[in-house]
């Protein structure tokens, strides 16, 4: 009795982690319930690989089964949780290098409520990526005030970022307010910055996209494209609150479930555009974004199904980015086409200024059209 229960419990996980892989192929703006079960992925994942420990050690033929299940979804696997210890790159030493560093910078700290004594936060993040040796940088929910104000200099982050290592800048601003500060998202480029452009999602808002054609001095030209989308707008104190007790979810819960369903429905939407972009480049492709969504959602899925992903590909562990209560969570990613192949990556989690950790990573390229 007890090992027929565990055979129907076996083809369950099984079925499970199937519809849970077919449910990131669902566009949300179609069936948003679809990603949740997306979001089950990982526990469906683990759920089969712990059925193939008991099946090996009670009756280990029928293990192969859990077993061919997880060798089949590997990948899947290695999108949440990368395990490259040994990983080295096949690129050849004499082939393109270019150094990459993303980073969603949280408007460096220009509102009050998030301003410390001195504004150290502030000037510690810029004076950080100011002088990182990135060849490209690229910042999502970026600030700059081009004329000093009473607080002097401090948010001149154009002219600082831009001048120590004499890069170029591509500034995309949405938002423009009294005292003339600039919101938005940049690229800047040690390179020179042949082309440009911005890409918006019906309208230009903080959540767009924006892309640099790049000449490397190889004299091979790259499109690197910065992206940040949708975003929840969800509090993590809610979100905490809404699980840690039953008048939490009654009080929490519908509103966050409202939020959740905007977060993926305009997601899908702004993804599909930027894919369709993608594909149209007649360059080298680079991606850096802020998803504000997990390896195991249709966003994620798009995008891994054009590129690969540098952590997916290079790193070990889960890549936590997200600075904050929730634990584990990659929303900030490099993705790269294959005619680059990573060397390295890093979440650079001794940088703690902003609410995401920022991503480094090292490409080499392959071969060009």
């Amino acid at each position: 009795m007890r090992r027929s229960l565990a055979f129907k419990f076996t083809f369950l996980v099984i079925v499970w982690l199937l519809l849970a892989i077919g449910c990131m192929q669902v566009p949300p703006r179609l069936f948003w319930p679809a990603a949740f079960g997306a979001m089950s992925l990982p526990l469906a994942l683990g759920a089969n690989l712990l059925l193939a420990g008991y099946w090996l050690l009670r009756r280990w033929p029928v293990a192969l089964i859990p077993i061919a299940v997880a060798v089949l979804t590997w990948p899947h696997l290695m999108r949440g949780l990368a395990l490259h210890p040994l990983y080295t790159s096949a690129a050849p030493a004499s082939a393109p290098e270019l150094r990459v560093l993303s980073a969603n910078v949280r408007i460096f700290n220009v509102y009050p409520q998030l301003r410390n004594e001195g504004l150290q936060s502030s000037k510690g993040l810029i004076k950080w990526v100011a002088e990182h040796p990135a060849d490209v940088i690229c910042l999502q929910e970026f600030y700059n005030e081009p004329r000093p104000t009473s607080d002097g200099t401090v948010f001149n982050a154009v002219r600082q970022i831009g001048r120590l290592q004499k890069r170029e800048a591509f500034v995309s601003n949405t938002l423009v307010n009294s005292m003339g500060g600039e919101f938005g998202m940049a690229i800047f480029s040690r390179y020179p910055i042949l082309r440009r452009g911005t890409i918006t999602f019906n309208k230009l808002t903080q959540n767009h996209a924006m892309w640099a054609d790049v000449r490397l001095p190889s004299h091979d030209t790259v499109r690197v494209f910065n992206a940040h989308l949708q975003s929840m707008s969800m509090d993590e104190r809610d979100i905490v609150d809404s699980y840690s007790s039953k008048h939490g979810l009654k009080t929490k819960g519908l509103g966050l479930l409202r939020r959740f369903k905007r977060g993926v429905v305009s997601r899908s939407i702004q993804v599909d555009t930027l894919v369709r972009r993608i594909e149209a480049s007649p360059y080298p492709v680079l991606l850096c974004a802020d998803l504000n969504d997990t390896p195991f959602s249709y966003s994620y899925d798009q995008l891994a199904d054009h590129l690969q992903n540098a952590w997916a590909t290079a790193g070990t562990g889960f890549g936590a980015s997200y600075n904050g209560k929730l634990p584990l969570l990659r929303i900030d990613n490099q993705f790269m086409d294959p005619r680059w192949q990573v060397q390295q990556v890093r979440v650079r989690r001794d940088v703690p200024y902003s609410d995401h950790f920022p991503l480094e990573a090292t490409y080499r390229l392959q071969k060009s059209r």
